[in-house]
C-alpha cells in the first residue's frame, strides 16, 4: 500500500509516497481504508522537527493526524465496528507513528475513532476530526462558555476558527470573530455576531469578553488584558512566546491562559457528530488535494489565508 511519510526533518519537500506493508489490526484495535485527511498545524510541526520529543529522530516518520474511511478490518474485541462501518478519528498526536492518517489503511485502538456523520462525505468528515474536537473541548471543557457570555475567537476564519464560531453560537455565545475583512461573510453565515479585521483593529480597541479562544499563539497577553472580571482564555496555537505568556499568566492574577492538545477519543468524537447531526456544525473545506499533492496542500497551509481546511482524498491503489 502506499503511505506519506517524512524522510527527514525540513520543508514539505522531505515528505515521501513510499510502498510499505499493510498493517493488521491487533486486539481492540481497527483497520481502517482511509479516504480523507487533512493538513494539520501539528503534521507541519512534527515535519520541520518542532516535536522530536515525541515523533523521535529515527525515519520514517507517518503523518497526517486525522482520518476519515471505512472499516477494512477488526482485532480481537474491538467491538462496535463491522467491516465496512463509515468512521472517522484520530492517531494519538504524542506518540510516534511510522504510518499515520495520510495513508491508504492506518490501524487505530478503537477507542480513537468513532462512527462518522451519516450525512457528511469522507472529505467533510475529515476536515472537522481535530477541528471539531478541539473546539468542542475549548469551549464546553476549558472555558465553560455559558449561554450570553461575549466570547472572541481570534484567528476565525482557520480550521479550529470556524468551528469555534458555530460552536460559540450554538451555545448562546455572543460571538466576535477577528479574521480578515474579506472572510466577514462567511463568518456571520457561521454564527458570528460581529466580524472584526485583525490587520486593522488592536487588542486595545476590543472588549472586553468572558471568553477568549486563541487559535494564534502570539501576543497572548495583550488579549488576556481584555478579558472581563472571570474571564478566561485557552490558546490552541502554541509558540515558545504562548508558552512564556501561559506560564506567566499561572502567576500573575486570576485571569490565566489555559491550554490542551486536542486528543478526542470516541466520546468527544461522538459528541461532536452529535454536533452534526443537529445543524449547529458544518464542515468549512477551503481546498482538495489528491494525496499525491501532499506537499502542495503542506505548503497552503503553511502560506496561510485559508478559510476552513486543506482536505487530501486518498484513491485507492492510485498513487
Amino acid at each position: 500500500m502506499k503511505a506519506v511519510q517524512i524522510t527527514s526533518f525540513g520543508t514539505a519537500d522531505v515528505l515521501r509516497i513510499n510502498d510499505v506493508d499493510r498493517p493488521a489490526p491487533g486486539a481492540g484495535e481497527v483497520l481502517v481504508a482511509v479516504e480523507a485527511t487533512s493538513v494539520n498545524g501539528h503534521d507541519v510541526i512534527v515535519r520541520t522537527g518542532q516535536l522530536k520529543m515525541v515523533s523521535g529522530r529515527r525515519f520514517p516518520i507517518g503523518t497526517g493526524l486525522d482520518f476519515a474511511g471505512t472499516v477494512a478490518a477488526t482485532g480481537a474485541g474491538a467491538d462496535g465496528y463491522r467491516v465496512g462501518d463509515r468512521v472517522w478519528g484520530m492517531v494519538h498526536p504524542r506518540q510516534r507513528h511510522a504510518i499515520a492518517g495520510a495513508a491508504e489503511y492506518v490501524v487505530v485502538s478503537a477507542d480513537r475513532l468513532s462512527h462518522a456523520p451519516a450525512d457528511l462525505s469522507s472529505v467533510e468528515s475529515a476536515s472537522l476530526v481535530v477541528t471539531g474536537s478541539t473546539a468542542l473541548i475549548a469551549l464546553r471543557d476549558s472555558v465553560r462558555l455559558a449561554d450570553g457570555e461575549r466570547v472572541l475567537v481570534r484567528g476565525a476564519a482557520g480550521g479550529v476558527g470556524t468551528a469555534a464560531v458555530q460552536l460559540a453560537h450554538a451555545m448562546g455565545g455572543h460571538v466576535t470573530a477577528l479574521a480578515r475583512d474579506r472572510h466577514a461573510e462567511i463568518l456571520t453565515d457561521l454564527g458570528a455576531d460581529e466580524v472584526l479585521d485583525y490587520g486593522s483593529v488592536t487588542s486595545e480597541q476590543i472588549g472586553p469578553f468572558d471568553v477568549i479562544v486563541d487559535t494564534v499563539g502570539t501576543e497572548l497577553h495583550c488579549y488576556r488584558s481584555r478579558l472581563a472580571k472571570g474571564g478566561r482564555m485557552v490558546t490552541v496555537g502554541l509558540s515558545p512566546s504562548a508558552i512564556a505568556a501561559i506560564a506567566a499568566s499561572s502567576v500573575h492574577g486570576s485571569r490565566r491562559i489555559r491550554t490542551f492538545s486536542a486528543n478526542p477519543e470516541t466520546a468527544v468524537l461522538r459528541d461532536v457528530a452529535g454536533h452534526v447531526a443537529s445543524g449547529a456544525l458544518r464542515p468549512v473545506v477551503d481546498s482538495v488535494y489528491p494525496l499525491a499533492d501532499i506537499a502542495a496542500a503542506h505548503q497552503a497551509f503553511e502560506r496561510g489565508g485559508v478559510v476552513g481546511k486543506h482536505v487530501l482524498t486518498v484513491p485507492r491503489s492510485a498513487l
